[in-house]
């Protein structure tokens, strides 16, 4: 099915065209589908406004391969006994290798420690619901904002060890969001220059990950950016039900402590652009 607009009434007070709903068939939203959409997302949107130079998949692959090349061509040059002149083209071909592997290590090191940590945020967070994704030099004066909402993820407790493997629900709904992003224009205008992706995540104040978030109670972006917001639910009447039974929670326990209030995390882990030369119009 294809993502439609948010009406009225559906908690998107957002101008149409900057609003979005996706529905999937699961029973519920799991932690695989929450991780999946925002990492998936998160390098498509490098990609589309060119702070990368091709799609993350394609880049993670070829810095695996440099890995590899250059551990055997160290192995190899240990051992090998021919000429001087050989020896030098297989330094040279080490050279190479190397300066591939520099250029995108910084970047590579940045994307799994940010994978590190919304993992660990989803898991320490039962009811993980919204998160943010912004580009710009930073997360008050940002060029874009888009908003993830997923209101059907109710876990009664955490997981001791979530499954963060990517299922075929969490696929088909990482590529729902992408093409739905990418049918609204997502993309469409280029930066000049590097910038950088801030993730930020609401979770209770009480929650202790140092090494990954940091607390900004008081978080506001600009007014002057418009979000894009993407709300993704479940369709099926079970999904409806839970909804139902957490709204009926909620309202009983609103007298809690203030411990459980829900605050904004920024992630420690800021990705930043490549620079790299862009395909110049004819």
């Amino acid at each position: 099915m294809k993502p439609k607009a948010m009406e009225e009434g559906q908690g998107c007070s957002e101008p149409e065209t900057n609003c979005m709903e996706i529905e999937t068939n699961a029973d519920s939203i799991d932690c695989s589908m929450i991780f999946h959409a925002i990492n998936d997302v998160s390098g498509f949107l490098l990609y589309m406004h060119q702070q990368i130079p091709s799609v993350l998949q394609d880049i993670t692959l070829e810095f695996e391969k440099w890995c590899k090349e250059y551990s055997k061509l160290e192995t190899d040059l240990a051992q090998i006994q021919g000429t001087a002149a050989f020896r030098r083209k297989h330094a040279s071909e080490m050279r190479e290798i190397k300066y591939g592997i520099k250029r995108f290590d910084k970047l590579m090191h940045t994307i799994s420690d940010f994978q590190t940590a919304l993992k660990l945020m989803i898991s320490e967070v039962p009811n993980f619901q919204v998160a943010i994704l912004v580009l710009g030099a930073t997360p008050l004066r940002p060029r874009d904002v888009y908003e993830f909402s997923f209101p059907n993820h109710h876990s009664a407790s955490v997981v001791t060890s979530p499954d963060f493997a990517k299922t075929r629900a969490a696929e088909v709904l990482a590529k729902k969001v992408i093409r739905g992003l990418i049918s609204k224009g997502v993309g469409s205008a280029s930066y000049p220059g590097i910038s950088k992706l801030f993730l930020l995540v609401k979770a209770p104040s009480s929650l202790n990950l140092p090494l990954h978030f940091v607390p900004k109670r008081d978080f506001r972006y600009s007014k002057k950016v418009v979000p894009f917001i993407v709300r993704c639910k479940c369709r099926t009447q079970a999904c409806k039900q839970m909804d139902a039974n957490h709204l009926e929670l909620h309202t009983e326990s609103s007298t809690e402590s203030t411990a459980n209030e829900l605050i904004w995390f920024q992630c420690r882990h800021v990705i930043k652009g490549l620079a790299f030369n862009k395909p110049t119009e004819e």
